[in-house]
């Protein structure tokens, strides 16, 4: 049998030299636009300043070789509102956080606008890039005037999240009604789906032909 490890004292795996080789030349290009870095499986994460977003985009882009985009999205760290009681059946694992927590690289709040771009030419070379939104102005760059594929994606966090990005050429619904109200992939949006019941639920199961009845039919059926 293999020894135990203590996975708190386990050390993080070694950057890789195409991330460490990345990681160096994003930090020359952005300088000061970065607010804070890091590493994650191996991945380099950068968080920059909002008004350098679409800059950040220019920069991976034209001077990083991060020639393709694979997506852009939003994020809401708000934890997921409390709904079921203690005990009464919420098995979720890992157990959600109720503090609100930050991923890699941090962040200023509750939304952030993140995504991955990467290089078609060079293996392993990928960055995972971040900014902050603001809870009272849910405003981030559009990047579609450097990424063309941001168009969908954009229109995708601007529907569920309720983040704008200024220069989309036109921010309009994808799955949603026009007339629907409220952001879907906000936490504190109210879904019955994220109510947890009580095992076995509030559905009574019939028996099938020929399966014994339950208890209390059993009693029901001798008492007459």
């Amino acid at each position: 049998m293999a020894p135990e490890t203590d996975t708190e004292t386990e050390e993080a795996p070694a950057l890789t030299e195409e991330a460490a080789e990345l990681l160096t030349r994003i930090r020359a290009e952005m300088g000061d636009a970065i607010v804070e870095d890091a590493v994650m499986f191996s991945d380099v994460v950068v968080r920059v300043k909002p008004d350098a977003w679409r800059e950040a985009a220019r920069v991976c882009k034209e001077r990083l070789e991060c020639n393709y985009l694979s997506f852009v999205a939003g994020i809401d760290w708000m934890p997921m509102p409390l709904v079921a009681e203690e005990g009464s059946g919420d098995t979720s694992a890992p157990v959600q956080p109720r503090e609100q927590t930050y991923g890699a690289a941090g962040s200023a709040g509750r939304f952030q606008v993140f995504a991955c771009v990467e290089s078609t030419h060079r293996p392993r070379w990928r960055v995972i890039l971040k900014t902050d939104v603001e809870d009272s102005d849910m405003r981030a760059e559009s990047w579609t005037s450097v990424y063309a594929g941001a168009d969908w994606h954009e229109r995708e966090a601007w529907e569920m999240y309720g983040i704008v990005f200024d220069g989309h050429p036109s921010l309009r619904h994808l799955y949603l009604p026009s007339e629907f109200e409220g952001h879907p992939l906000r936490k504190d949006f109210p879904l019955l789906a994220r109510e947890v019941k009580p095992w076995p639920g509030l559905v009574d199961v019939e028996p099938m032909p020929g399966e014994p009845a339950g208890e209390e039919e059993a009693e029901g059926a001798a008492a007459e």
